[in-house]
């Protein structure tokens, strides 16, 4: 009798082993998923829903919208497990990103195989039934370029940003397409102005892990003497652009002044910390920059859909 209270406490402690070690697990399939970018997804795909639906704003179709979001980030989560599958070996010697549930072996690799194909599939499916198929369509070409054309090319050619700010920039498309079916000038405006946007936000990334990508052998860089100029043409030009094609919905009459006066400001900043980072490379400079683009996108895409006319 004496040893039954030493034995409950046992069988209390084994239970909550078993909890914590349930809810870890959990945590780590979450962070298999790549949240915090599928965050940025999430509200770029909305941006493209919102300013691509037909209906004033009393008569929003909600529904579809939320289909449409939850269809994408389902998608973009496949994408992003299927993504660290493919980089295993090379996400395991980086400090970043070697702790990744997959890198640091905590999920097994046929685990995340399967668990990506299924978010992927069923993300595709989803959108189809629930939204249209031209929407499914871009998921599915969003995702098959992610998975083998960028992520391939990271190993070959710093030119990789080029190609995988495409499909960065796909669900702005796919909201577009969910909401009206097809594609009008408006939604390649805002593929625009989010393919742009990557490049500085990109290279201050790169500059910031350089190392950490040299020693995985990953080309998000040159090698060469021209490391320096690489940076700052991909920093400055987009940069530049974006502050030009930002303003594009105001000249075409889709947004009005409020928009006009919030995406300058927004954009002088970012050419501004661009600029800064471009001709002064500095972690410090590409941190600030990072930052400066972190806040610019949503806030712009928000003034964007608040004035949209």
């Amino acid at each position: 009798m004496a040893t039954q209270p030493v034995l409950s406490a046992l069988d209390v402690s084994a239970m909550q082993a078993r909890r914590i070690k349930s809810s870890n697990v959990l945590f780590d399939y979450w962070e298999l998923t790549k949240p915090e970018i599928n965050f940025l997804i999430a509200i770029t795909t909305a941006a493209g829903f919102w300013i691509g639906s037909p209906a004033p704003p009393p008569h929003f179709p909600w529904m579809p919208f939320i289909h449409t979001l939850l269809g994408t980030v389902f998608v973009a989560s496949g994408a992003g497990t299927l993504n660290q599958l493919i980089e295993l070996q090379y996400d395991a010697q980086m400090r970043r990103t070697a702790r990744r549930p997959l890198a640091s072996g905590r999920i097994a690799p046929p685990h995340a195989l399967w668990f990506g194909v299924l978010l992927s599939v069923f993300g595709v499916v989803y959108l189809a039934i629930s939204t249209n198929a031209f929407a499914s369509l871009l998921a599915t070409l969003t995702l098959l370029s992610y998975l083998f054309l960028y992520t391939p090319l990271k190993r070959i050619t710093p030119l990789c940003t080029l190609v995988g700010a495409v499909p960065g920039a796909g669900p702005t498309l796919i909201g577009c397409a969910a909401a009206r079916g097809h594609l009008d000038a408006a939604a390649w405006v805002l593929f625009a102005i989010v393919f742009l946007w990557q490049f500085p936000h990109f290279m201050s990334i790169a500059w910031i892990y350089r190392e950490d990508y040299a020693r995985a052998g990953y080309l998000v860089l040159p090698t060469s003497e021209i490391k320096d100029r690489f940076v700052s043409w991909q920093c400055l030009l987009p940069a530049l652009c974006l502050f030009s094609v930002a303003t594009v919905p105001v000249i075409c009459g889709q947004s009005g002044i409020v928009y006009l006066a919030g995406a300058l400001v927004l954009g002088g900043v970012f050419l501004y910390y661009s600029a800064r980072f471009a001709f002064r490379s500095s972690s410090a400079s590409a941190r600030q920059l990072l930052f400066a683009s972190i806040l610019y996108l949503p806030v712009l895409l928000a003034l964007l859909a608040l004035d949209n006319k």
